[in-house]
């Protein structure tokens, strides 16, 4: 089951990409609710002990210690939910615009999901980097061919981030391999279990997860490895903003988590207070920025790299509170800054423009797309009941317990947040219309659909969060466990 999550997106990826003549959204929506409904099939068999479940392990290169192993924890599986669940609305989103010869869109979209189905599930560490590698080609043709008209510099710049942050984590993955011999008879291996059981002395361990974080931080990203992200966000279709936003940072996070962390746990007490500095920072720096921001889709883009700021920090004081408020926030994030980039793109559409100042009014002339964007912007503000809530308070909860300075200013991304989204909304939606938004039409069906699934998911994780919390419980216990720092 979970080799069929990877292959069937990638096998229709292939097909879409050879034969022109074949409907390709039609066969993506088709692709991506099977993997969804495969996704709901795994949860409800699942059982909530921490353990590796659906595992697939074949001899891929035996002599080196590398095979084609896949599993599914709880961390994992929140993380396949989360990407599962994005990739019909990214799909469906995707139909308000044109993208030419439509089998190769679809079809790199395709590619990337079954890539990302791979870094979530991937129990070997070299199976982890082929998977991490190969995500970042589908999105960086999506960014270069429907990208805006600065496209083809911004796209160059990701890859180039990306991808030596890569090289660095395999660098690293390397040296934590060749320490996984307990004697000279026995043969390295990429094993999880192995890399995690590898004795590291302290000069080793101090670079190894150094590497680890370069490749990590750039992905997520943190400051000051961000500066890739806004303008490749802006200049992104759409589509390929949700992909970035919404699942393909979360490789990051979820890698700290993965491997990071646990492959290194020697240099954790070094790095911990520079790396949780940079985070931390980070929240503040790209709050403000937001807040000065006229045009939406950027604005959006910098409070991303704020959110994600409070996951890292939460995650890199590795206790329970602050990992299960990650875990939590990265499904609530997903879920919200789709709707977000969706409702600008929206705007977009209608205003022939982003900036928030050519807006006002629009509530006036369509007041359903004014009410899903309150309810996603709720949700991205932490209010009490809605989705961002759990997380976040269990985040800053987990920062403050490592150590409180840290915890109050993580804590003022509440005040800077509300400030700049409520900002942003009142600027787009309230007020007087203005040349541009006299006449704005309202939400048609495909945008109702899309808006609507997130506004559910917002209300119910916000109502309902423990069922992910429960999930995830029992595999957090498992890593804190194995992980002796």
């Amino acid at each position: 089951m979970s080799l069929f999550l990877v292959l069937l997106p990638i096998i229709v990826a292939v097909v879409l990409l050879s034969l022109r003549t074949l409907p390709a959204r039609t066969i993506a929506l088709a692709t991506t609710g099977a993997n969804l409904l495969l996704t709901f099939a795994l949860l409800a068999g699942f059982q909530r002990d921490g353990a590796y479940q659906y595992e697939l392990n074949l001899p891929w290169i035996p002599q080196a210690g590398v095979a084609f192993r896949l599993g599914l924890d709880g961390v994992s599986l929140l993380m396949i939910l989360l990407t599962n669940l994005l990739a019909p609305v990214i799909v469906v989103a995707s139909g308000v615009r044109s993208y030419g010869i439509e089998n190769r869109y679809y079809g790199l979209v395709l590619l990337m999901l079954g890539a990302l189905n791979g870094v979530f599930m991937a129990l070997d560490g070299l199976l982890f980097y082929v998977f991490y590698e190969m995500a970042l080609i589908p999105i960086y043709f999506i960014c270069a061919i429907w990208g805006n008209e600065n496209r083809i510099r911004i796209t160059l710049k990701f890859f180039v981030y990306t991808f030596v942050g890569s090289l660095f984590m395999l660098v690293a993955l390397l040296a934590v391999y060749y320490q996984t011999a307990s004697d000279s008879m026995s043969a390295h291996s990429f094993r999880w279990e192995a890399l995690v059981a590898a004795e590291l002395d302290a000069t080793t361990a101090w670079w190894v997860m150094l590497g680890f974080f370069l490749a990590f931080a750039v992905k997520m990203p943190l400051f000051p490895f961000h500066t890739w992200q806004p303008d490749t966000y802006v200049s992104a279709p759409m589509g390929g903003t949700m992909l970035l936003s919404g699942i393909m940072l979360k490789m990051g996070i979820y890698g700290v988590i993965r491997w990071m962390i646990p492959l290194a746990p020697e240099a954790w007490h070094h790095w911990a207070p520079i790396f949780l500095g940079l985070a931390v920072f980070g929240i503040i720096y790209a709050s403000l920025i937001a807040l000065k921001q006229s045009d939406l889709k950027r604005l959006i883009a910098y409070s991303s790299i704020a959110h994600v700021g409070l996951i890292a920090a939460g995650v890199l004081v590795w206790n329970k509170t602050g990992l299960q408020g990650g875990l939590i926030q990265m499904l609530a994030h997903g879920i919200n800054v789709v709707g977000l980039f969706f409702v600008a793109d929206m705007l977009e559409r209608r205003i022939g423009s982003r900036a928030l100042f050519d807006m006002g009014g629009v509530a006036r002339t369509a007041p359903r797309l004014a009410a899903l964007y309150f309810i996603t912007t709720l949700g991205a503000i932490a209010v009490p009941l809605t989705n961002g809530f759990a997380g976040e308070f269990l985040l800053l909860n987990g920062v403050w317990n490592y150590h409180y300075v840290l915890g109050a200013v993580a804590g003022l991304t509440i005040v800077l947040g509300a400030a700049y989204m409520l900002r942003a909304y009142g600027l787009a939606m309230l007020g007087q219309p203005g040349v541009h938004t006299e006449a704005v039409a309202d939400a048609d069906r495909r945008e109702l659909i899309v808006l609507g699934l997130v506004a559910v998911g917002v209300l119910l994780l916000g109502f309902f969060p423990n069922w992910v919390l429960a999930l995830t419980d029992g595999s957090v216990n498992r890593i804190l466990s194995a992980v002796q720092l």
